[in-house]
């Protein structure tokens, strides 16, 4: 198989790691933990991380589940993908989620707020959290 099919869990496929990601953000949009969810779906946090991360895919049912739960259309899981693609185009075109930072309710509050600032003071925030990551950098 190719790599990046999503049957390694060195390797996951770029839309298990979308749909993981989507996942995540609602969950904790929402409020929810990890055992929240796990406890809802009769699995364990574990899973949930896997699921999340993208190492193991979500079967179909359990993401309608997952749907259900969070009371979204399963579409949400997908948006962002592009409709149309051929083979072996997907990989290069799906977003690649930043799994070493997963999503918490500050950097989607974050995220949500963004928008609403002008253009330059968006750029003021930017500028200003790169340079506190590269302070943080040079302390370490």
């Amino acid at each position: 198989m190719a790599r990046g099919d999503g049957d390694s869990a060195t390797n996951p496929h770029p839309v298990d790691r979308l749909v993981g990601r989507r996942v995540a953000e609602k969950r904790v949009a929402l409020g929810y933990n990890q055992g929240d969810l796990g406890r809802a779906l009769g699995l364990t946090f574990q899973q949930i991380q896997k699921y999340e991360k993208g190492t193991n895919r979500i079967s179909a049912s359990k993401l309608w589940m997952i749907s259900q739960f969070f009371g979204v259309d399963i579409s949400y899981f997908f948006e962002g993908l592009p409709r149309d693609s051929a083979e072996g185009e997907t990989e290069a075109l799906v977003p690649t989620p930043n799994l070493d930072y997963p999503p918490t309710r500050m950097t989607l509050e974050m995220s949500a707020l963004a928008p609403q600032l002008s253009t330059r003071r968006q750029k003021l925030a930017l500028d200003m959290v790169r340079e506190m990551l590269h302070e943080t950098s040079a302390e370490a």
